[in-house]
């Protein structure tokens, strides 16, 4: 297949591509237009298909949050996965209620679920969703796991505490719109 086949089948750009070609890591041969084919040899009955999930807490931090994409994606690559899709999502590891979440642990299309960070996925039930996808066939792969226990509980304290305060002033703000709405009605 062309170079620029390879490419998009691979999810990488044309130029990481054609990097790629130049050091070596492609096998295939240079026809005189000077066209590159890629020469699938020993391909694998088992690819395993990758989807990556990449997560921010904040609008405020989008940049890091396609830095992390693009770490994730880099990261497949290398292991040999096929991407299957990349899903980016701006919400907070303690909330729930994460859309691109919810539809990519009903998704059938992949094997593999890739995270930077265990608290990229949930600050909590993490070993959850690991024996849901398990129980789908599928696995959750971790890139890099804290190597300091404490400070990863004392972000999950941080982050407790964080969680609790915004639902707290949350639950003021509806009872003022409540309130308020009462008002309204009693007004007509």
């Amino acid at each position: 297949m062309k170079l620029s086949d390879y490419a998009k089948k691979a999810g990488v750009s044309y130029q990481t591509a054609w990097r790629w070609w130049q050091k070596g890591h492609l096998t295939g041969y240079q026809l005189p237009s000077g066209t590159i084919i890629i020469t699938e040899e020993g391909k694998k009955k088992t690819e395993r298909m990758a989807c990556i999930y990449a997560r921010v807490s904040s609008a405020e931090n989008k940049d890091h949050l396609e830095r992390q994409a693009e770490r994730l994606k880099d990261y497949a690559i290398a292991r040999g996965y096929q991407i299957y899709k990349v899903v980016k999502e701006i919400g907070s590891g303690l909330n729930d209620n994460r859309p691109k979440l919810a539809k990519v642990l009903t998704d059938s299309h992949y094997d593999i679920l890739i995270v930077e960070h265990k608290d990229r996925l949930a600050r909590f039930g993490t070993n959850y969703l690991e024996i849901l996808l398990k129980e789908r066939g599928k696995t959750v792969e971790i890139v890099n796991h804290s190597e300091d226990r404490q400070d990863e509980l004392m972000e999950d304290l941080i982050a407790i505490i964080t969680s609790f305060c915004s639902r707290l002033y949350g639950l003021r703000r509806s009872k003022r719109k409540t309130e308020k709405i009462i008002a309204e009605l009693k007004e007509r």
